[in-house]
C-alpha cells in the first residue's frame, strides 16, 4: 500500500490517503465473495451451522435439567442404626459422687453405608425426633422419657447418649421418627386402600387420585371441572359430587403424620454383654448427588467464558479479512481507471458530507448580496420580528403573573 501511494504525483497524494482511510471502514462482505477470497470459508460456514444446532440441544437441555431440579430428587440409601451400652458399677473408694453409684450409658448412633459423597451428613440430620422410653416403673413418670426434637438452631452430631443411675437392665423404646424432605403424609386407612398408598407427599397422592379418576372415568362430561363420585369416593369425602379444586383442601382431614420408627432394646448391665452392639437397617432418603453436579452445570461459566473469548478472537479474524477485502477492491477499482474512481468518490463525499452536515438552501446564493434584495425578504423580516415581539410578550405576562402571586 505504501509503495502504490508514494507512486501518485504528490498533489494527489493527499486527497488519496483520504479516501483510502474512509473506504477501509467498517463494511459487511457477502458470504459469496468470502468464498472466492477464502475457499476454508465453506468450513466455516458448515461450522456455524452445526454451533447453531449444538446450541440449540445445549439451549433445551438446559431448560430440561432447571425443570428437573424443580422436582425433589431422591434415592433409597441404608443407614445403619448402632445401639450400645456401658455399665458403670458402684466404686465405694470413690472421691466423686458420680462414682459411688452405679449407672449405664445408651448410646444411639448411625451411619450410611457405601456412602460416596465427600461430606459425610450427621447421624441427627436424617431425623425430625428422636424420643426414648425408659421403664416407667423404675424412672418415674417424670423422668421416664428422653426427648430431642429439631428446631431451626439445632446443632447436628453423630449420634446419641443417655446416661442414667441404675444396676439392673432397662428396657426401653426407641421412637425415631424422620425428617422427610418434601413433607410426607400418612393416609387415612379406607384412602389407602383405594389408592394403594400408605405414606407418601401430597403431590403425589394428589396425583394417584387423579389417576384413580381417569381410570374410573369419574370426571362429568359436561363440566370437566366436576367430578361424580363412586361408592368409595363417597365413602371417603361425603359427597356425591366436588370439584378437583376441593380435593388438596379436603385432604386435610384425611392425612396424618406419618409413624415412626419404633425400637425395643435392652439395657443390660450385664458385664458379658457390654461389647454387644444391636444393629438395624433402615431405608431413608438423600438428596440424589447427580443434584449437585446439575446444579453446578448451570452456575458453571468457565466454559461460557472460553466460548466468548473464542468468539472474540474470530470477529477479530472476520473483520481483518473484511479490511483486506475493502483495500483490495480499492486497489484493483483504482488501477483500472483512477481518475473516473476519483471524480466518483468526490461526488460521493460530496453527497455524504451535506447529509452529515444537515445543510439546508443553497450556501452559495445565500452567501452573496442580491439573494437578500428579493421580494419576500420584507415579509420575512416582518415575521421574523413579530415572532421576536411574541416571545418577549410572554415572557413579562409570566414575569408579571409570578410577581403578583
Amino acid at each position: 500500500n505504501i509503495y502504490i501511494c508514494h507512486k501518485i504525483p504528490s498533489g494527489a497524494r493527499y486527497i488519496f490517503a483520504i479516501w483510502f482511510s474512509i473506504c477501509t471502514s467498517h463494511c459487511p462482505l457477502p458470504p459469496e465473495q468470502i468464498r472466492e477470497l477464502v475457499p476454508e470459508s465453506q468450513a466455516y460456514m458448515d461450522l456455524l451451522a452445526f454451533e447453531r444446532k449444538l446450541d440449540q440441544t445445549i439451549m433445551r437441555k438446559r431448560v430440561d435439567i432447571q425443570e428437573a431440579l424443580k422436582r425433589p430428587m431422591k434415592q433409597k440409601r441404608k443407614l445403619r442404626l448402632y445401639i450400645s451400652n456401658t455399665f458403670n458399677p458402684a466404686r465405694p473408694d470413690a472421691d466423686d459422687s458420680d462414682g459411688s453409684i452405679a449407672s449405664w450409658e445408651l448410646r444411639v448412633e448411625g451411619k450410611l453405608l457405601d456412602d460416596p459423597g465427600k461430606q459425610k451428613k450427621k447421624f441427627s440430620s436424617f431425623f425430625k425426633s428422636l424420643v426414648i422410653e425408659l421403664d416407667k416403673d423404675l424412672y418415674g413418670p417424670d423422668n421416664h422419657l428422653v426427648e430431642w426434637h429439631r428446631t431451626p438452631t439445632t446443632q447436628e452430631t453423630d449420634g446419641f447418649q443417655v446416661k442414667r443411675p441404675g444396676d439392673v437392665s432397662v428396657r426401653c423404646t426407641l421412637l425415631l421418627m424422620l425428617d422427610y424432605q418434601p413433607p410426607q403424609f400418612k393416609l387415612d386407612p379406607r384412602l389407602a386402600r383405594l389408592l394403594g398408598i400408605h405414606t407418601q407427599t401430597r403431590s403425589c397422592i394428589i396425583q394417584a387420585l387423579w389417576q384413580y379418576v381417569k381410570t374410573n372415568k369419574l370426571q362429568d362430561s359436561h363440566d370437566k371441572e366436576y367430578i361424580n363420585c363412586d361408592k368409595y369416593f363417597q365413602q371417603i369425602f361425603d359427597c356425591p359430587r366436588l370439584k378437583f379444586s376441593e380435593i388438596p383442601q379436603r385432604l386435610t382431614n384425611l392425612l396424618l403424620p406419618p409413624d415412626p420408627i419404633v425400637i425395643n432394646h435392652v439395657i443390660s448391665v450385664d458385664p458379658n454383654d457390654q461389647k454387644k452392639t444391636a444393629c438395624y437397617d433402615i431405608d431413608v432418603e438423600v438428596e440424589d448427588p447427580l443434584k449437585s453436579q446439575m446444579s453446578s452445570f448451570l452456575l458453571s461459566t468457565a466454559n461460557q467464558q472460553e466460548i466468548a473469548s473464542l468468539d472474540n478472537k474470530i470477529h477479530e479474524t472476520i473483520e481483518s479479512i473484511n479490511q483486506l477485502k475493502i483495500q483490495r477492491d480499492f486497489m484493483l477499482s483504482f488501477s483500472r481507471d483512477p481518475k473516473g474512481y476519483i471524480q466518483d468518490w468526490l461526488k460521493s463525499q460530496s453527497r455524504d458530507l451535506k447529509l452529515m452536515t444537515d445543510v439546508v438552501g443553497n450556501p452559495e446564493e445565500e452567501r452573496r448580496a442580491a439573494f437578500y434584495h428579493e421580494p419576500w425578504s420584507q415579509e420575512a423580516v416582518s415575521r421574523y420580528f413579530y415572532c421576536k415581539i411574541q416571545q418577549r410578550r410572554q415572557e413579562l405576562e409570566q414575569a408579571l403573573a409570578v410577581r403578583n402571586t
